[in-house]
């Protein structure tokens, strides 16, 4: 079988808490080489969104990191970047870089921070001649619904007695106005994908402020303030602009940027591992694969609403090449996996230890777990 097993793809989900699908690319390679040592590998890191979805795509697609001053989310000065790939100039922007949770420290206040910062990435890379952006929600400090962003781009927002401001958390209730006609030309002609892996509402208890609120600091009554906030931006957008987010899957993401960036920018949002693939063009890396390793930390009913692992199957599937799942956990009832293309799914967890300990022996364990099953499949 050996000389059967000429071409690999290796498209990894991270593991949380462990390694970046970066180093578990890394950790595969080494194995297959061991026993495939003139395979062609493809090596197309993952990331969801969040931080380090620019060095991901950067490392899958090639480009370059571009360092940029903007504010940060107290609208203070600082250093954020974003990646450029492509021929034809395609922006990768992580909402982190610019309002992420590290960058506010011990200072949590959902209720005033602010998405400026990352507006005025999305205002750079524009101007710079980005045909497309790809922006990942993840890991944010803010509630804004990415009004603050919108300003940053050109959208003004007005008061009562007409007066533009930024609005942040805490006043998107006084936004009555929405005068979209400054957003940044470039902009307005650029593709512009949002990368969004939850389907959380805007509003109500499953909404931005009731699940990622107490994270960024939030506790019950500002919760409540929060989420009423939201549900007035919603109303005001939906009369200003003629945008109903309120019923929108994922319009929750990131304080609520998920309803903005449809409701300001015209954002499609999507899956992240649906962006990766087409940007990688993943369908036309298929002909000729033997085998497409990806993986998890842990597979669960979760994993199987379309994230990482399914994104790739269903690809693959579409090809009759077949796709093994290596991961750390394999939860209950995740039989649905092998409809969706999944030919085998393998778990690296060698020893019963508590994560924090299992996670210092995680690359090893998968180096072991690729060697055994390439000794198998060898063997045949």
């Amino acid at each position: 079988m050996a000389k059967t097993l000429k071409k690999f793809i290796l498209i990894p989900d991270s593991f949380k808490g462990s390694m970046s699908s970066m180093e578990i690319c890394a950790v595969m390679e080494k194995a297959i080489r061991r026993r495939c040592p003139g395979a062609e590998i493809i090596s197309i890191p993952v990331a969801d969104g969040g931080e380090g979805s620019v060095d991901a795509f950067l490392a899958a697609c090639g480009g370059e990191k571009v360092t940029v001053s903007v504010k940060d989310p107290y609208m203070e000065d600082m250093e954020a970047f974003y990646g450029i790939t492509g021929s034809v100039p395609t922006a990768v922007i992580e909402m982190a870089a610019a309002a992420g949770l590290p960058l506010v420290g011990d200072a949590l206040n959902p209720a005033r921070t602010t998405t400026y910062g990352v507006g005025q990435l999305m205002a750079v890379a524009a101007r710079r001649g980005c045909k497309k952006i790809i922006l990942g929600l993840g890991g944010s400090a803010t509630n804004d619904f990415g009004a603050g962003a919108a300003a940053a781009c050109g959208i003004r927002f007005l008061d009562d007695a007409g007066k533009a401001f930024v609005p942040v958390g805490e006043t998107l209730s006084r936004i009555v106005r929405i005068d979209s006609a400054g957003l940044l030309p470039e902009l307005a002609a650029a593709e512009i994908i949002t990368m969004c892996d939850i389907d959380n509402p805007l509003c109500g208890v499953n909404g931005a402020a009731y699940v990622f609120g107490p994270q960024k600091g939030a506790d019950p009554a500002m919760v409540e303030f929060l989420d009423g906030q939201l549900r007035s931006v919603s109303e005001t957008v939906k009369r200003e602009l003629g945008v109903d987010i309120s019923v929108l899957p994922g319009a929750g993401a990131a304080g609520g940027m998920g309803g903005g960036m449809a409701a300001f920018f015209g954002s499609r949002l999507q899956m992240g591992i649906e962006t990766v693939l087409d940007t990688v063009r993943f369908d036309s890396l298929l002909p000729g694969t033997d085998i497409v390793f990806t993986g998890e930390g842990k597979i669960d009913t979760q994993s199987l609403r379309g994230k990482v692992v399914i994104g790739v199957a269903r690809r693959a599937k579409k090809q009759g090449v077949p796709v093994v799942a290596i991961v750390g956990e394999i939860g209950d009832a995740i039989e649905g996996a092998y409809d969706e293309g999944v030919s085998g799914i393998f778990s690296i967890i060698r020893v019963a230890q508590p994560f924090k300990e299992l996670k210092y022996r995680s690359a090893g364990d998968l180096e072991r777990t690729m060697d055994n099953l390439f000794r198998f499949m060898l063997s045949c």
